[in-house]
């Protein structure tokens, strides 16, 4: 694990003070922009997700660029963008222009970006580790957020927050340029048609993880909607008390990740641990639309946070391994962008529901959705079934890699240059490891 930790801080850290300013702006965010002129339940749902709906919007553009002109500089691009919006928003005095602002930050779409250099700097078998890694570092940074955003947006008002989140933004690009370093050279092979951005769409694997980040992403859009505005009206809970519901949450969601990264990478159950983690949002909305009481609607949140953190070290591994190395990028900007679409469309829509039904409309909204997505999951083929050799030059011969990637159950094929190495991926359904290291082999 330390070599992995190695590879991949520096960008963890990076992804992970990207992510503590949109969380610690989320954890108070429906609560105040309730009070500003021109707020109504539907335009608050906007402002909570509609910096999404630009992410979704550019996710795939940023993904493309960066396999073009370089991850660092499509990251740096994003960053300033993401800034700039954030500035906008600190200086909002009315919900439009907060809208602005918060649409501006979404436009720096680097997500994916940033998901596909680590993925660059280790290989398939460390995947799970540098994005469980990844993952809790984003973790610290939301149970940092959720306590401190509260208390912070107390004292000095959620401008500040907002300014915070910028300066963040600005570290981030010093950070970039001085520990993180360049990712190897990669030489790829691949035809025409393979290098178009609608290749990704090919593989029946990909596309249903395209729609599970839909799902999965819309849930955490509607709780962010939904938590502070409850915690506010129906329980009365100060803002800088807040964190008393979100601290324990966030740390058992936290110590949930490293069971779900075991069960679904060594052991090959992600569907068995998506299906778990599907049920238990299930309960959390049910808990948390209908509690009378505050103790109750805790272990609500408490769930949902389980829940949706199960998945977190296993969505974006999983994506990865599926995709041709040259479209990493591409299809991880993708996945982004149906994640971010679930995150737009589920606090606006959970806004305009919240109009009419008030709560309760909106946890029987994510029941019914919960019941099509488990549907959608139980047809999901095992990711375990993909496999992946590496070859050394010294060893085997690497002229016969057009011959290799016309045999059945090829998947990518791809070659390491800074390491000397080729990278296969393969079916384990329809061929072996033996059988490709054989025809490779140096005779």
């Amino acid at each position: 694990m330390k070599p992995i930790i190695k590879k991949v801080w520096h960008l963890s850290l990076i992804i992970g003070l990207r992510f503590l300013g949109l969380f610690i702006v989320m954890s108070v965010l429906s609560a105040y922009a309730g009070d500003l002129e021109g707020a109504t339940p539907a335009l608050i749902g906007l402002a909570v997700g509609g910096y999404a709906l630009t992410q979704a919007a550019l996710q795939v553009p940023f993904g493309v660029l960066s396999d073009k002109i370089g991850r660092k500089k499509a990251i740096v691009i994003g960053l300033v963008i993401f800034g700039a919006g954030s500035l906008i928003a600190a200086g909002a005095d009315d919900i439009y222009t907060l809208l602005v602002g918060r649409f501006l930050q979404g436009a720096g779409a680097i997500g994916s970006v940033i998901i596909a250099m680590i993925s660059d700097h280790v290989k398939e078998e460390e995947r799970a580790h540098a994005m469980a890694i990844m993952g809790m570092v984003i973790a610290l940074a939301f149970t940092g957020a959720m306590i401190f955003g509260p208390i912070v947006g107390s004292l000095g008002g959620v401008p500040s927050l907002f300014n915070l989140t910028a300066g963040m933004a600005f570290l981030s690009i010093i950070l970039l340029y001085t520990i993180v370093p360049n990712p190897p050279k990669i030489k790829h092979s691949f035809s025409e048609d393979e290098a178009k951005v609608m290749s990704v769409f090919k593989d029946a694997d990909l596309k249903r993880m395209y729609i599970t980040f839909l799902f999965h992403s819309s849930t955490m859009a509607i709780a962010f909607f939904l938590i502070p505005m409850v915690l506010k009206n129906n329980f009365h809970l100060p803002l800088n008390e807040f964190w008393k519901i979100y601290l324990p949450a966030v740390i058992l969601g936290i110590i949930a990740m490293g069971p779900a990264a075991v069960f679904g990478e060594k052991y090959n159950k992600g569907k068995e641990i998506f299906l778990i983690s599907i049920a238990l949002i299930a309960v959390a909305f049910i808990l948390m639309g209908f509690s009378t009481k505050l103790w109750l609607f805790g272990i609500g949140v408490s769930l949902f946070f389980i829940g949706f953190n199960m998945f977190e070290p296993l969505l974006q591994s999983f994506v990865s391994k599926f995709a041709k190395a040259h479209q990493k990028g591409a299809a991880l900007g993708v996945a982004n962008t149906f994640a971010y679409v679930g995150m737009g469309l589920g606090a606006t829509a959970a806004g305009k529901i919240f109009e009419i039904s008030s709560v309760s409309g909106v946890a029987i909204a994510v029941l019914v959705v919960s019941i099509f997505w488990a549907i959608w999951i139980a047809g999901m083929r095992n990711p375990g079934l993909r496999g992946t050799i590496y070859l050394a030059k010294e060893f085997y011969n690497f002229d016969k890699v057009d011959e290799l990637k016309a045999q059945d159950g090829i998947a990518d094929i791809y070659i390491n240059e800074s390491e000397g190495i080729m990278v296969v991926k393969y079916d384990k359904e329809i061929t072996d490891e033996d059988r490709v290291r054989g025809f490779m082999l140096k005779r």
